[in-house]
């Protein structure tokens, strides 16, 4: 399969960390927290709990392996949609000694990433005035033939949907992003979930059903940080 590329190409933006916050720098200067670190306030109790459940040592494993195996998948699938295995086959066979990733990416490629084509963007850097956010996007392209933000995750079992919320909502900031820089709306967001036993989660949301959310995380992240903002020389959101 190859997959067709209608290319769009933004100002870069850079990642910088204040006192371990993640924060990205705009062409005109601005520094934004990343959407993930502002969607952390969300889960850090959530988070605590389990981290105490299973010990800081098991916890710091687990965190590290989940982290690998979902950046290799995250990298196959950018080198398979961007046609790496017609244009670069040796390059690609590379891939084959990750066993458990390629394992995982196989059932995406079967079940999941047949429904992409038109593909705007992958890794892209977006950010918003606005909301004062930023962040780098998985996938940008038509998915079942709407046009969507797409983010590729691994699971070690299926997720239940209450669990994704933080998903929606960091997809939704993402599609006003792109509508904010490009004036191209997006109002789709799917989430492709692959597991350890091949299972393949497709979840699709509307945009529109998680903006209040995302605003109310904004505004409750910025409280927080009111130090860190200040000294990146951020004034308050005008947006939210």
């Amino acid at each position: 399969m190859t997959f067709n590329h209608l290319n769009v190409e933004l100002p870069s933006i850079n990642a910088t960390n204040s006192n371990g916050v993640r924060l990205y720098q705009t062409p005109e200067g601005n520094k934004y927290p990343s959407i993930t670190t502002v969607l952390s306030v969300r889960n850090k109790k959530g988070l605590m709990e389990w981290r105490k459940r299973v010990g800081e040592q098991k916890a710091n494993q687990i965190a590290r392996t989940a982290a690998a195996r979902g950046t290799k998948v995250h990298h196959m699938c950018e080198d398979y949609l961007n046609n790496m295995h017609i244009e670069s086959p040796d390059k690609w066979k590379e891939h084959d000694k990750h066993f458990l990733p390629m394992f995982l990416f196989n059932q995406l490629k079967e079940k999941a990433l047949c429904y992409i084509n038109n593909i705007y963007a992958q890794e892209l850097g977006l950010y918003s005035d606005e909301y004062q956010v930023a962040g780098r996007v998985d996938c940008i392209a038509e998915y079942k033939g709407t046009l969507s933000i797409i983010d590729f995750k691994t699971s070690t079992k299926e997720r239940l949907e209450k669990y994704n919320e933080n998903y929606y909502i960091q997809g939704s900031a993402y599609a006003e992003m792109f509508a904010e820089r490009t004036g191209t709306n997006i109002d789709q967001v799917v989430i492709l979930v692959v597991t350890e036993d091949g299972t393949v989660q497709e979840f699709i949301k509307q945009k529109h059903s998680y903006l209040p959310l995302l605003t109310e995380t904004i505004s409750e992240w910025r409280r927080k940080n009111e130090k860190i903002i200040n000294n990146d020389g951020n004034s308050s959101a005008s947006g939210v």
